[in-house]
């Protein structure tokens, strides 16, 4: 991630703490993240992962997005880049992503905050995803919705698929 991209996350990350009141300390914990990392982050410094942004967006039950918007260059890790695209405004609240995963990639990601659900549609390539234990596989042009309030994974094979992925997130105010 570039340093004006850094800046921007670690100012939502503090901004959206305070508001809710919280203390580096009690966020970390919560996020399951060291102090000294938030701290770093919140500073504008480190390389947070994909998993470590969703972690803290589920504990400060915001959208993702809202934590790395307007970041401009695609936030990526092992295989996997995804940039927003759009923030919806409304209730519920929906971010759409245009998201590559590289050949042969098994990404697990974490639920996010209760009641939210993911929709892909694949652009190109072939991609197994959905819950653990539940996926469904797509060829371009494919959809699928599923559950993202818990465990799931994104997996491809030989070739790399790019698709459209939309973020609908449930009520506010449950904290996983």
């Amino acid at each position: 991630m570039d340093e004006h991209s850094l800046l921007t996350l670690g100012q939502h990350l503090q901004a959206l703490r305070k508001a809710q009141g919280l203390s580096l300390s009690q966020l970390a914990s919560a996020a399951g993240i060291a102090k000294s990392n938030l701290c770093r982050l919140e500073q504008g410094n480190g390389n947070p992962t994909l998993d470590t942004i969703w972690r803290l967006a589920v504990q400060l039950n915001a959208p993702f997005g809202t934590l790395v918007a307007p970041i401009s260059v695609p936030l990526g890790e092992d295989g996997v880049q995804v940039q927003l695209i759009d923030q919806g405004k409304d209730t519920p609240q929906v971010d759409a992503y245009w998201m590559r995963c590289a050949p042969n990639t098994l990404r697990h990601a974490e639920a996010h905050t209760p009641g939210t659900q993911e929709t892909l549609t694949l652009i190109s390539g072939w991609l197994e995803a959905g819950p653990e234990g539940a996926t469904t596989a797509l060829g371009p042009g494919e959809s699928v919705t599923f559950p993202a309030d818990q465990p799931h994974l994104y997996r491809t094979h030989t070739t790399e698929a790019t698709l459209l992925l939309t973020v609908t997130y449930g009520q506010k105010g449950t904290r996983s």
